[in-house]
């Protein structure tokens, strides 16, 4: 897992840790935050630590996102070290449409890019185009557009056949 902190203008990016168990309940149990992603809203702060343990714990590029004036988690980035090299973000409402996500995402890219990563893929739900203006900001001009509907989900929730939007940004190479 990545020991790396990252530190922008107003923000530090860190690992992701146990203590960080129930900022993450409250940043996933918000229903609104909760709406375009791909799992349930956690009931609870067991639910959150099995949720850590399961889908953050060991993970090299999962990244808390906290104000550099609390330190407190408010949002999470990351990037799934698979074939897809998935990248991924949540943010809780308060702290939207205040360029947060895109701050945090532009300084995650410049790591991975030093990092060598080769790629990396994104999807958001063409109804929630905020998600796709920080990719739009984030991402190369020459990298690849693609919509198409999703015929299942990671879990049932309510998002089968909703249009999907996914890019794909050349990290190395002559299209970075």
């Amino acid at each position: 897992m990545s020991d790396k902190i990252i530190e922008t203008d107003r923000l530090i990016l860190r690992k992701i840790e146990e203590s960080d168990i129930d900022d993450l309940y409250e940043l996933l149990s918000e229903e609104e935050t909760n709406t375009f992603l791909p799992f349930f809203i956690i009931k609870n702060v067991e639910e959150s630590k099995k949720f850590y343990e399961k889908r953050i714990a060991g993970r090299k590029y999962y990244f808390a996102i906290c104000p550099k004036e609390s330190k407190k988690l408010v949002g999470y980035i990351k990037v799934d070290m698979n074939d897809s090299y998935e990248f991924g973000y949540v943010l809780k409402k308060k702290y939207w449409h205040r360029g947060i996500m895109t701050e945090a995402a532009k300084a995650l890219v410049e790591i991975l890019r030093s990092d060598d990563i080769p790629y990396i893929t994104a999807t958001h739900d063409r109804n929630n185009p905020r998600s796709g203006g920080v990719m739009r900001n984030v991402f190369s001009v020459t990298a690849q557009k693609q919509a198409y509907k999703i015929k299942s989900a990671f879990q049932l929730k309510n998002i089968r056949n909703k249009k999907i939007r996914q890019m794909q940004n050349q990290m190395t190479g002559e299209n970075r």
